[in-house]
C-alpha cells in the first residue's frame, strides 16, 4: 500500500480516489479534532459514501482520540454507517451522535479510551513499541477492574491491562497498529512535505503518518494547497514527505467547521482586548467566579469545555488573567479558549505544541489546577462525564488532564433544567430540576478515592453550593445567599449531604452583575513591599 513513497513528487488523487485506498479490514486512524480542527472532512465523507454505495470496506478497526464532528452531519456522522466496523476505539463519542448509537446498539465492539493515552499509543506504534504504561485511567471505568473501556457486550477484547511495578499500581495500553493515517494539513510541497502553519494546533499529525508507516500502511493528507518543492520553511514542517504517500486538496476546508480563518488561533494577529465579549451575567458567571476565585498567582492551568471556559473570561474581566498560564488539552500554552464547537482553538495562545507532548506535560507533572466540567457527583465525590443512561459521550482528554493536577475544581449548575432567578445578591429556584448529585454515579470518569491517595484538592462548584471533598466523601462547604438547605438543595440531591459545621454562604458579590471586588480574590493582592 505504499503508494506514493518511492516518488519525491506524491501523486495527488481526488478524495473519491484516495477512499478506494482503504481496504476491508483495516486499522483507520484520523486526526485532528472536534468540529473540524483539522479533520479530513472530505476523507470521511467520500469513504463513508464508498461503503453507503458499494458495500466496501467493512471490518475496519477505527481509531479516533478526540470527537469529531460538529453533532449534526459533518466528521464521522458521514461514516457511521451499519456493517462498516469490527472495532471503534474513540476517546470522545458525542460530536457524532450517529456513530455512538450505533455503538450504544451493539452493531461494533466499541471502546472508549482517553484522548492522551492514544495519543500515546500512535507513538508505541510509531515506535514499534507493545503498548504504554500509564497511571491514566486508575480507577475509572477504563481500569480493567472496572470496565476497561468497554462500551457494549460486543467489546469483549482487553486493551488495557492492570499491573503493579515495584509495589505501585499502572496500566497496560496495548498498541493498535495504523494501516491508514487520515489527516489534514494547511498546505503540503510537491514532495509531501505538510505545514499546519495556518492551523489552529499541531495536533498528533506525525505519530500517525509514522505509526502507519511502521505497520507498512498508508497515509492520505489533505491540504488546501500545493506550493512547489522546497517553498515551505522546514521549521513549519510537521510532517516529513517521505511518511507520507498521497495528497487530496481541498480548499473549502476552514480552521474549523464554522471558522474559514481567524489569524489570532494561529499567531498571525491578536485580537484586541476590547474585542472579547463579556461574559454574560447569570448562573454561568456565578459558577466561573466562584470556580475562580481558587486561582493562584503563577498556576499552570487547565480548563474545560463550557462552564468550565468561563473561569478565563472572569479572570479577564478582573485582571488577573495574565498572571496565570491557561492551557488546554489541544496544544495550545497562554491565551483565551475559543468557546461553543470552536473550542480547540485559542485566541491569541503563547505557544502551540503537538498533543503528544501537552499530554506528556499533564500525565507527568500535571497541572496545578484544572477546571472541569461534570454530569453527576455522588455521595463518595466521583464524577461522571462519560456516560448518561445508554447515551455514550467518552472522556476526550479529562481523564489525562485531571489525574496529575494538584487541584481539581468541577464546574456545573447542580441540577438539569431547574428555572432560577438571581435578584439583590441573592438565588432562588423558580422550578427545581433533576438531580445531577446522585447516590452513585452510572460511570466512574473521576476516583474520589484515587484523588485522597494521591492528595488532591477537589472542589465542586455549582451556582447554588460548594462541595469539598474529604476523607469520608462529599460534603457541602458553602451555600449561595436566598438558598436553604431542605427547601431548595434536598429536592435537586439524590441524597443528603453531609454538611460542614462551618456552613458558610457564598459570596455575595457573586451573585451582582457587577465587577467582583479585588478582595474576592486574595491570592492576587499586591505583594507587601
Amino acid at each position: 500500500m505504499r503508494i506514493g513513497r518511492l516518488s519525491q513528487v506524491k501523486p495527488v488523487e481526488s478524495a473519491a480516489s484516495a477512499a478506494l485506498c482503504i481496504p476491508s479490514g483495516a486499522s483507520v486512524a484520523i486526526g485532528g479534532s472536534g468540529a473540524g480542527h483539522a479533520i479530513p472532512d472530505v476523507l470521511l465523507r467520500e469513504l463513508g459514501e464508498r461503503h453507503r454505495t458499494t458495500g466496501a470496506p467493512t471490518d475496519l478497526t477505527l481509531l479516533h482520540p478526540f470527537g469529531v464532528g460538529d453533532q449534526q452531519a459533518k466528521g464521522l456522522q458521514q461514516m457511521a454507517n451499519p456493517g462498516m466496523y469490527r472495532r471503534v476505539v474513540g476517546g470522545h463519542w458525542s460530536m457524532a451522535p450517529a456513530m455512538a448509537q450505533l455503538a450504544a446498539e451493539n452493531r461494533f465492539a466499541a471502546y472508549c479510551l482517553p484522548a492522551g493515552v492514544m495519543v500515546q499509543l500512535f507513538h508505541c506504534a510509531a515506535a514499534g513499541s507493545p503498548g504504554w504504561y500509564s497511571h491514566a485511567g486508575l480507577d475509572t471505568f477504563v481500569d480493567p477492574r472496572l470496565e476497561g473501556g468497554k462500551l457494549n457486550a460486543k467489546a469483549t477484547d482487553s486493551l488495557v491491562e492492570y499491573t503493579e511495578i515495584n509495589g505501585k499500581p499502572w496500566l497496560f495500553y496495548k498498541t493498535i497498529p495504523v494501516d491508514v493515517a487520515l489527516i489534514q494539513a494547511w498546505e503540503a510541497d510537491e514532495h509531501g512535505n505538510l505545514s499546519m502553519r495556518q492551523e489552529a494546533g499541531l495536533w498528533h499529525n506525525c505519530a500517525l503518518a509514522q505509526a502507519a508507516r511502521a505497520s507498512g500502511g498508508t497515509t492520505v493528507a489533505v491540504v488546501r494547497r500545493i506550493v512547489p518543492a522546497g517553498s515551505l520553511d522546514p521549521r513549519d514542517v510537521c510532517v516529513p514527505g517521505c511518511f507520507v504517500d498521497m495528497l487530496v486538496v481541498d480548499e473549502d476546508h476552514g480552521q474549523t467547521y464554522q471558522t474559514q480563518f481567524d489569524p489570532s488561533y494561529c499567531g498571525e494577529a491578536r485580537m484586541s482586548e476590547d474585542d472579547f465579549p463579556v461574559l454574560p451575567f447569570g448562573p454561568r458567571k456565578v459558577i466561573a467566579r466562584r470556580a475562580a476565585a481558587e486561582l493562584t498567582r503563577g498556576a499552570v492551568i487547565n480548563v474545560g469545555f463550557g462552564i468550565p471556559d468561563g473561569v478565563i473570561a472572569v479572570a479577564r474581566e478582573q485582571g488577573i488573567a495574565g498572571q496565570v498560564t491557561a492551557t488546554i488539552e489541544h496544544g495550545q500554552f497562554g491565551g483565551v479558549p475559543a468557546g461553543g464547537l470552536d473550542f480547540g482553538a485559542v485566541y491569541n495562545p503563547d505557544a502551540i505544541l503537538e498533543t503528544g507532548h501537552m499530554f506528556d506535560f499533564y500525565h507527568g507533572r500535571g497541572v496545578d489546577q484544572t477546571f472541569l466540567g461534570f454530569l453527576q457527583i455522588d455521595r463518595a465525590g466521583n464524577v461522571n462525564v462519560s456516560k448518561i443512561g445508554s447515551k455514550i459521550i467518552g472522556v476526550g482528554g479529562f481523564i489525562d488532564i485531571v489525574q496529575k493536577a494538584d487541584k481539581v475544581v468541577f464546574c456545573g449548575t447542580l441540577s438539569i433544567r431547574a428555572k432560577t432567578s438571581i435578584d439583590d445578591g441573592k438565588l432562588s429556584f423558580l422550578a427545581h430540576g433533576a438531580p445531577k448529585v446522585v447516590d452513585k454515579v452510572a460511570q466512574v470518569t473521576f476516583s474520589a478515592d484515587y484523588a485522597r491517595r494521591n492528595g488532591q484538592q477537589v472542589l465542586y462548584v455549582t451556582e447554588a453550593a460548594v462541595f469539598r471533598l474529604d476523607e469520608s466523601g462529599l460534603f457541602l462547604q458553602e451555600i449561595a445567599p436566598g438558598v436553604e438547605i431542605e427547601r431548595d438543595l434536598l429536592p435537586q440531591l439524590g441524597f443528603r449531604p453531609q454538611v460542614h459545621p462551618n456552613l458558610k454562604r457564598m459570596d455575595p458579590a457573586l451573585f451582582s452583575p457587577e465587577r467582583m471586588p479585588d478582595s474576592a480574590f486574595p491570592a492576587f493582592a499586591p505583594s507587601p513591599a
